[in-house]
């Protein structure tokens, strides 16, 4: 299995996704901000909001794929 590339990580930059890790587990519904690009091979990481949360980071490597979430099923209640 090929991973998450940092082309296809930009694609999804500002919009909300559910990242799938390789391990098999989800993070749901989270907000894409930017990429981090550390010193080294496989440094890069993937930096991402919860809702009303502060900004986590991931590393490329273990993302499988995001999946886009579509906004207009979504009820956002205030």
């Amino acid at each position: 299995m090929q991973s998450f590339s940092i082309n296809s990580a930009k694609s999804y930059i500002g919009k909300n996704v559910n990242l799938h890790l390789k391990d098999g587990a989800v993070i749901v519904n989270v907000h894409l901000t930017r990429l981090h690009k550390g010193e080294g091979k496989n440094s890069k990481q993937i930096e991402y909001h919860l809702t009303n949360r502060k900004s986590n980071r991931i590393p490329l490597k273990e993302v499988a794929y995001a999946k886009p979430l579509n906004n207009s099923l979504i009820k956002i209640s205030a």
